[in-house]
This record gives C-alpha cells, structure tokens and sequence, in this order.
C-alpha cells in the first residue's frame, strides 16, 4: 500500500512545531543562497509549502521552480504561498513519476529520503539523478543518528507513528549520507541542528 501523506496534513506543521520549533524550516533553508540565480529547481516532497515562501524571501523573480509533491492536501496548501515571481509548476505526484522537459540545475529533497528503506532509497536516487544537469547542486536535509541514545529513540517514534498514520515503508532511517557517497557525490557544505539530530548538506558529483 502506498504511503498517504494527506493522513498527516492536520498534525504535521503543528507537531513538527511544538517538538522542534522553527528548526525544520531553519534546516530547510539554510543552504538556499547558494542558489545561482536563473536556476532551474526541482523540489522534491516539499510538505505544506513553507520552502517556497523562503525561496522567494532571497529570490523574488527569476528562477524556475517544480514543486512535486504527493500528498494532495500537502499541495493545496503549498499553492497558497507566495511565490513572488519565480515561475513555479506544481505536480501532484510521486517524484519517480515525473517525466520533467528539462534538467535540473538544483535538486532540494527537505526531509524526504528517510522515508524508504535501504533498497528503495537507491531506486528512488537512480531515478532522480536522471533528471538532474552534470553540475547539478543537490540540497538535502534529513535526520539522522549520531550514536545519542535519544536520537534513536525519537527517530523510532517518529517512524512508528508515520508508518501508523500514513503507511510510510521505512522502520529505521537509511544511511542517506551513503547513498550519496557511493553514487559519487561529494559534500560541499553542511550544518548539523538539534543536537546532531538534523544533517543539512549541499552535495555535487
């Protein structure tokens, strides 16, 4: 059964809020200036839309944005903000599923890759390197484990109740920093947030 994200609209800007505060969206957006300007920009499950008004904050014209997105309540909301004016196509969809004219120049992927299993997530990555330019910029933000007993803990209770509400297929985070190793990017900059727990990177080949 596919994961069905619209379960978790009611609770995700609010719980993400009272457990974390802003740093989800501090992660999110700590890398966009690195954005060339005129860049065209593939956003992968970009939740409720708050990446984009972040975008527009530092780019209020110029680039060219696909927004994919799966869950469809997920979009309506995302549509709701403000872009300023970027060109931006929204897809509701499965971002394996598109068939974009162009390539990327970037990719951001804020907290969507520790949704699939080891196997999955390399499937998932073949499929988007397909549709990224040579010298793409890749920005991806995610949890991970650091060897804290407590990231553990609430990594588990995360997935246990997205696993619950939405059927996602991950029951333990992948090794997403390795995924990207071995498919031969390299790290260009990053910045850990609460406690470690939260990897933000800027990745190229």
């Amino acid at each position: 059964m596919p994961a069905n994200y619209d379960n978790s609209k009611w609770f995700y800007d609010q719980l993400s809020g009272l457990v974390f505060g802003k740093t989800l969206i501090r992660a999110q957006t700590y890398l966009l200036d690195r954005i060339k300007p005129g860049s065209e920009i593939l956003i992968a499950g970009g939740g409720t839309g708050k990446i984009l008004e972040a975008i527009t904050s530092i780019y209020p014209s110029g680039l060219k944005i696909t927004y994919v997105e799966v869950a469809r309540k997920m979009m309506v909301a995302s549509k709701k903000r403000n872009t300023g004016k970027n060109e931006v196509k929204f897809i509701h969809d499965a971002v394996e599923n598109i068939q974009p004219a162009v390539k990327f120049d970037v990719i951001i992927t804020p907290f969507l890759l520790d949704n699939f299993t080891e196997e999955n997530l390399q499937k998932i990555f073949n499929r988007l390197n397909q549709l990224l330019a040579p010298q793409v910029l890749w920005i991806n933000t995610d949890f991970q484990i650091t060897g804290k007993w407590w990231q553990k803990f609430l990594a588990g209770s995360m997935l246990l109740l997205f696993r619950i509400v939405c059927s996602i297929e991950a029951n333990k985070l992948p090794d997403i920093q390795n995924c990207f190793s071995r498919n031969s990017y390299r790290v260009i900059e990053q910045q850990t947030f609460w406690g470690d727990f939260i990897l933000t990177a800027s990745y190229q080949k």
